[in-house]
């Protein structure tokens, strides 16, 4: 099983990657770009063919250590 966690600083915590793609893309002449934040995107795949353990083994993947649940929420996404 494939799966897909995106991994996002939650809102209020400063994003200076994010501050500094905004500001570039406007030196570059692309106007109207609002708020930038920047992630990351991890593919995983599975051995696992129950949906609900897989689900569980990965939030546990990211609890311990793909995402930084203080300042970091994640999304998981089987495939």
């Amino acid at each position: 099983m494939k799966a897909r966690v995106t991994v996002m600083l939650k809102s209020g915590v400063l994003d200076p990657q994010g501050k500094a793609i905004g500001q570039a893309l406007g030196r570059l002449g692309f106007a109207g770009v609002g708020d930038v934040r920047q992630g990351k995107v991890i593919e995983l795949e599975l051995d696992e063919t129950d949906q609900g353990k897989a689900r569980a083994k990965l939030s546990d993947m990211c609890e311990k250590l793909l995402a930084n649940t203080v300042i970091e929420n994640y999304a998981i996404e089987l495939r």
